[in-house]
């Protein structure tokens, strides 16, 4: 029960918050993105030279913006309207309002080289559903790729094992309400959810943060078996 209630508090704060989320992103107001998180989730992507793309929990469209500047066709989809408004008015791609569960009911009729999800992987049964609808959305070769907290790092006073934790929108700026919970999964974690949706881990990436020296995030790589 309180996993569906986290499942909910989700997506009724990012739409609580979509405008100053679209301001920190735009004004690049968080440091490890700007400093590292952004060009490694673009370069990952550019280095399996995609045709097409499906950006799974899209924003305000930063990064097909990034990836049609490289001549990529990218289909966005978000399930905040305000997001998905503010990436159709900023161009680099196709958008849809479309949830995860849509996503999950096989109503996404799309594939794609590459499928993202760069930092939008925030729950549990949610997210398992998600995973578990990706390989109908991949090309014959394509690949998963998920830019997520790195497990080790992101709650160091926390015991590390799966399980909701409260969020926070700590070094995002200005203007924001209650922050929404995420699910914190383990590095094994991670794996079983990749292998319970048909997926096999291909590579796993640490960028670092130039001033810390620490990774900034971790990159999966999964595909189908």
């Amino acid at each position: 029960m309180a996993g569906a209630s986290s499942e909910g508090r989700i997506l009724d704060a990012w739409q609580a918050n979509a405008a100053a989320w679209r301001h920190a992103v735009r004004d690049q107001r968080i440091e490890s993105r700007r400093l590292a998180t952004d060009r490694a989730i673009v370069q990952a992507v550019l280095v399996r030279a995609p045709r097409k793309v499906i950006d799974l929990g899209c924003g305000e469209g930063w990064l097909a913006r990034a990836l049609a500047a490289h001549g990529i066709e990218v289909l966005g989809v978000d399930a905040v309207a305000e997001l998905v408004d503010a990436a159709q008015a900023g161009g680099g791609g196709q958008f849809r309002l479309m949830s995860y569960a849509d996503i999950a009911a096989g109503r996404l009729a799309a594939r794609a080289d590459v499928v993202v999800a760069n930092f939008s992987l925030l729950g549990q049964s949610s997210v398992d559903g998600l995973l578990a609808a990706v390989p109908d959305l991949l090309e014959p070769g394509g690949v998963l790729l998920v830019q997520t907290l790195h497990p080790l790092l992101a709650a160091p006073d926390e015991p590390y094992r799966d399980g909701w934790r409260d969020g926070s929108w700590a070094g995002c700026g200005e203007g924001f309400g209650e922050p929404a919970p995420w699910y914190f999964r383990t590095l094994g974690g991670w794996l079983e959810a990749f292998r319970q949706a048909g997926l096999t881990l291909l590579r796993i990436d640490e960028p670092l943060h130039p001033h810390t020296g620490r990774p900034a995030s971790v990159i999966f790589m999964a595909g189908e078996r």
